[in-house]
């Protein structure tokens, strides 16, 4: 089983979440005292104080950025071919170009929520048939969020039984997402207290460090340098590695 940038622990989630927004300089150190202070980490239940610097930090000091990628741009519309801007236009272009030389095109799932709407493609797909359905497809539904009643407050439990069970477990986390980041994973991880059988160390994809991993027994961790949420996305040729020594049974090279 692989799992990657996935919620595992409610609390261990949100202190990992507070924390990587502190120490990657996205919040003020006002409002992650004020988020420590009123903030209950344990307990589902919201409070106005804890509401308020939460929705400060994300509305105030994050800024205008992606928050599953925090380091590459956000998608930003081009402005129309008529515009005086000229200048403004052709820096929006080169920035365009780059993305696409890059490999990653912030605009993604804007293309996608567009693609998946067409009712040829719809059609094609065999999805909603009827048209019955009366909302849009999108790539989350907050709909969907909010009514999703059944959800465990941890997943830890289930990943010791299935390590007891025997199943090969890697875990992944794409660094610089900052919504299910690496600091919550590990936090999470951390309480299963398994032996470690190889430390900590850099591991290596093109000659380039891909990440780091540690091997415990029963369970393989693995970050990924300079991929978001969806690490396939940012960093494919790294996640390709990441994928074929998972599949080849073998730990991440060391070279």
């Amino acid at each position: 089983m692989q799992v990657g940038n996935a919620v595992t622990d409610n609390y261990y989630d949100n202190i990992g979440t507070v924390t990587y927004w502190w120490t990657h300089a996205m919040i003020s150190d006002q409002t992650y005292k004020s988020i420590l202070k009123n903030c209950n980490f344990s307990s589902d239940k919201a409070t106005k104080p804890c509401d308020h610097a939460v929705y400060y930090a994300m509305n105030h000091e994050f800024g205008d950025i992606d928050q599953y990628s925090i380091y590459t741009p956000t998608c930003t519309a081009l402005l129309p071919s008529n515009s005086s801007n000229t200048m403004l236009r052709m820096r929006l272009k080169n920035s365009l170009l780059r993305r696409r030389v890059s490999g990653y095109d912030p605009c993604t799932e804007s293309y996608a929520e567009k693609y998946y709407n067409r009712k040829d493609v719809q059609k094609a797909m065999h999805a909603n048939t009827t048209g019955s359905i009366p909302y849009k497809w999108t790539a989350c539904s907050d709909v969907l969020i909010k009514n999703w009643k059944d959800s465990e407050n941890s997943v830890l439990p289930t990943y010791k039984f299935l390590i007891s069970a025997g199943l090969r477990i890697w875990v992944f986390s794409g660094d610089t997402d900052s919504v299910v980041p690496v600091t919550t994973t590990r936090f999470s991880l951390s309480h299963l207290n398994l032996p470690i059988k190889t430390r900590w160390y850099p591991w290596y994809a093109r000659g380039q460090v891909g990440g780091w991993t540690e091997v415990y027994k029963g369970l393989t961790f693995a970050t990924v340098r300079g991929a978001g949420h969806e690490v396939p996305l940012f960093k494919p040729k790294r996640a390709f590695v990441l994928f074929q020594s998972f599949l080849a049974g073998k730990e991440l090279p060391k070279s």
